[in-house]
């Protein structure tokens, strides 16, 4: 398995699995679960969650598929912004590790940003890392001007920035991947292939033909092209955890990058983060 570098020096999958939408319904808990295991498997090890899918209806599947692997895993969850700040952290931390059936995360991200003051979610992340509930902190959906202001608040020890990147998302290129590289932080690309919606591209999917893999096999790989980039997929079956475990051995020629550069063009000029 690829794997990339945390500044810590630490080393995790490059491809991970997401659970956005898991959990939340009855007639496809045993498959969710089949799949979240033969992933773990086949080394995607790397789990991400958040208190707020399905209400905490994702954690609470995660645990009960993983618990007995427990060590295996790197497991990440993000907290609500209501809930970042130093009174409110602490508890939403715990109600999160109830729900995994775990006694620490691995890795804690600030889901977005809301009106908790950045400084103040880092005291609360920092006292976590203290109380070894957390072993690493992050953010999701900050743009550059709020990492700036993170790390000027003492936020230095943040790990990662989760943003929406993707083909079709492409603005992160402008500004926040060259600044994650540049402080020693990777990124984590949630809904690397726009919730399937980039799988019916005609260009996409020809290149994938050309050279016998999927589309969505395509659009990871090019998604994980950068030595610091993790992909965090969603696989509600086997068959698309395997699927997906196979684009982390996928390397894309110059002349498919090009190809791709081509019908999915990066922004001419800087836009504003995207979110989903």
């Amino acid at each position: 398995m690829k794997t990339v570098t945390l500044p810590s020096g630490e080393k995790v999958p490059a491809l991970g699995q997401g659970t956005w939408m898991m959990g939340e319904r009855r007639e496809r808990r045993s498959s969710e679960i089949a799949a979240l295991r033969a992933g773990v498997e086949c080394g995607m090890t790397l789990i991400d969650t958040a208190e707020m899918y399905g209400d905490g209806a994702a954690e609470t599947l995660i645990g009960e598929a993983l618990s007995d692997v427990r060590d295996r895993l790197f497991l990440v969850s993000k907290a609500y912004p209501q809930n970042a700040s130093r009174n409110r952290l602490a508890g939403a931390c715990e109600a999160s590790l109830k729900r995994l059936g775990t006694d620490r995360l691995d890795l804690y991200l600030l889901h977005w940003r809301g009106s908790v003051p950045l400084a103040e979610t880092v005291g609360a992340m920092e006292a976590l890392k203290s109380a070894g509930k957390i072993r690493y902190w992050g953010v999701s959906n900050l743009d550059t001007d709020d990492m700036e202001e993170l790390v000027a608040a003492d936020g230095g020890a943040c790990v990662t920035d989760q943003i929406l990147y993707n083909l079709t998302r492409r603005g992160a290129e402008h500004d926040s991947l060259p600044w994650l590289g540049d402080h020693g932080m990777p990124a984590m690309a949630y809904s690397p292939v726009e919730q399937g919606r980039l799988l019916a591209n005609r260009t996409l999917a020809t290149t994938a033909s050309n050279i016998g893999a999927t589309p969505a096999q395509v659009a990871l790989a090019w998604a994980m092209r950068h030595d610091g980039v993790i992909a965090i997929p969603k696989a509600g079956s086997i068959d698309h955890v395997r699927e997906n475990r196979a684009a982390a051995d996928l390397i894309l020629s110059d002349a498919d990058l090009a190809t791709l550069d081509a019908a999915f063009p990066r922004p001419r000029t800087r836009r504003p983060l995207e979110m989903l």
